[in-house]
């Protein structure tokens, strides 16, 4: 490589790491880390519904969208917070979602797609006594 391309390559590498909202700080780890909530939200699809917390969902979809507003006001601006944050309001809202869906028909949505938790475990047990013989 030239000299020129080298340094052009270096100087976006160096712009990065001292970015305000860069490797060096917390604004870009703890957004990091936040990626967890979205993936515990997105876990809890294979779950019941009937055992999905309302008051869980409705704080993860609240402080979600509050943080996002912050994230934008904010200097520096921190994208990638509002990014995740946008992501955990909209997976607490998806199963607030869920949970009004199920309270409503006693039927669970997603279960098709995704199974649920306690019919994958009721069905990989083996049937014992007067269950196994009337089957």
């Amino acid at each position: 490589m030239s000299g020129a391309a080298t340094s052009a390559g270096a100087s976006k590498f160096q712009a990065f790491m001292n970015h305000p909202a860069g490797p060096k700080t917390v604004f870009f780890w703890a957004p990091l880390m936040k990626w967890c909530l979205v993936a515990a939200g997105l876990k809890d699809l294979s779950r019941p519904a009937e055992k999905l917390s309302v008051s869980q969902n409705l704080a993860l979809a609240a402080t979600g969208f509050i943080w996002v507003r912050y994230s934008l006001v904010i200097t520096p601006i921190n994208y990638s917070l509002a990014a995740v944050n946008f992501f955990v309001g909209s997976t607490g809202l998806g199963q607030l979602g869920r949970i009004w869906y199920y309270q409503k028909t006693h039927k669970d949505p997603v279960a098709a797609y995704f199974g649920s938790a306690s019919s994958a475990t009721s069905a990989s047990t083996p049937k014992t006594g007067a269950s196994a013989s009337a089957a």
